[in-house]
């Protein structure tokens, strides 16, 4: 009986995501991109162009650690950001075209990663669901307006949470 059979489920999914989400980084390279760049993307091709801090309350990262992913996907092309009509202080970060190939050349890499699906990964995704909703919300809980945030009652909320999207 291997030793990780004894494991708590907590160290069994956080070793399960870390080890993944390497996996799939390493994979991602080639495309110029890593794990934290195509979920930007995909918030930025499902929701529409926004300000960077409202880019980072939707992917929960902090506003630095956003500002160097977006340094990056902007530096291959794949999203553009120009000045905010309403706040000229702020700059709206929106998907490019290079941006929409690369993340649909990132899914099909992504699909590829954890091999067929079967019936059991539909409840197992849905647990998963449940987890980041029950303590995602708590930790996030913010709203954004006019490219600034504005905490509600979680002064720390993204303090140390920089690590989450980092993934390079």
């Amino acid at each position: 009986m291997s030793y990780r059979n004894q494991w708590p489920t907590n160290r069994l999914l956080s070793t399960a995501a870390r080890l993944v989400e390497h996996a799939w980084n390493e994979d991602l390279a080639s495309l110029g991109v890593t794990h934290a760049g195509v979920m930007a993307l995909d918030v930025l091709q499902s929701e529409g162009s926004m300000t960077q801090a409202q880019l980072a309350s939707q992917v929960r990262v902090q506003a630095q650690t956003m500002g160097k992913t977006l340094h990056r996907l902007e530096a291959h092309g794949h999203v553009t950001r120009s000045r905010n009509e309403r706040d000229r202080r702020s700059h709206v970060v929106a998907i490019s075209l290079a941006g929409e190939r690369v993340l649909a050349d990132a899914a099909r890499l992504e699909q590829n990663l954890l091999g067929e699906s079967r019936d059991s990964d539909e409840q197992f995704r849905d647990r998963l669901v449940e987890i980041i909703a029950a303590h995602g919300g708590a930790r996030w809980r913010r709203e954004v307006e006019d490219g600034r945030s504005r905490s509600h009652g979680a002064a720390t909320a993204d303090r140390g949470a920089g690590a989450l999207a980092e993934g390079h």
